[in-house]
């Protein structure tokens, strides 16, 4: 049942990481890890999880800024699994965009359970995840691009600029929003390995003649224009 599915583990625990893959190895499902907030944007667009086990505690970043830059670069549910008890922290958790949160000691069964019952949401979820015009279609839960018709072969991190532009379409997505989302760690010191993605994404597009919907905002940013959204909306997403 879960042969195909992959869960990514963002822990700095050793013995955390061991015990959550001896259970999720057990249930047939593909484990891979992070062990630190820098090494979760780019684990996360390589491997395209199912699902991701995100720790609080990590050595190098706040756990929610993390929790954050993993809900926009991707569509993967993620569940906090994390000692934190106190009700504020829940709370913060959940409203960075966490979709589950279990105490650490948990009973595996029940975390089994919760990744079930994320799994059945986000296939709901995946049956009407998509945007698109008579150019360019864009499915959200699987980060597949077609071009009239034609799927587009992406690396995992065009499709990652791509997806967060796509989720966003129309409204300027500021350059420093998407180097924090595909790259991690500090936005300013990726800004030039992002313009190289850009740049390549923008390349594919245009071999398939679909370059004009890739827009360049100068130092604001790029928007996807879709459809109606060929004029850039008024906000600018950099959160």
């Amino acid at each position: 049942m879960n042969a195909n599915r992959t869960v990514l583990i963002v822990d700095s625990d050793p013995a955390s990481r061991r015990l959550l893959g001896v259970l999720l190895e057990a249930e047939g499902y593909r484990v891979r890890w992070a062990r630190t907030g820098a090494e979760a944007p780019a684990q996360a667009a390589g491997q395209r999880p199912d699902c991701i086990l995100l720790d609080l505690d990590l050595p190098d970043a706040d756990g929610c800024e993390v929790l954050r830059t993993l809900r926009e670069s991707g569509p993967a549910p993620v569940m906090v699994v994390s000692a934190r008890t106190a009700a504020a922290e829940k709370v913060r958790a959940l409203d960075a965009g966490a979709s589950d949160y279990l105490v650490k000691p948990f009973d595996g069964a029940e975390l089994l359970a919760r990744l079930r019952a994320l799994q059945r949401r986000f296939a709901e979820f995946a049956a009407d995840a998509s945007v698109g015009d008579g150019v360019l279609h864009a499915n959200l839960a699987t980060r597949e691009f077609s071009v009239h018709g034609v799927k587009l072969g992406l690396t995992p991190t065009e499709e990652a600029v791509l997806y967060l532009l796509a989720r966003h379409c129309g409204a300027v997505v500021s350059a420093s929003r998407l180097a924090r989302a595909i790259c991690g760690g500090d936005a300013e010191a990726n800004l030039h390995e992002l313009h190289v993605y850009v740049t390549r994404l923008r390349r594919k597009l245009q071999a398939a003649d679909a370059a004009e919907l890739l827009k360049s905002e100068g130092r604001a940013g790029y928007r996807l224009a879709l459809g109606a959204a060929h004029e850039p909306a008024s906000a600018t997403v950099d959160l």
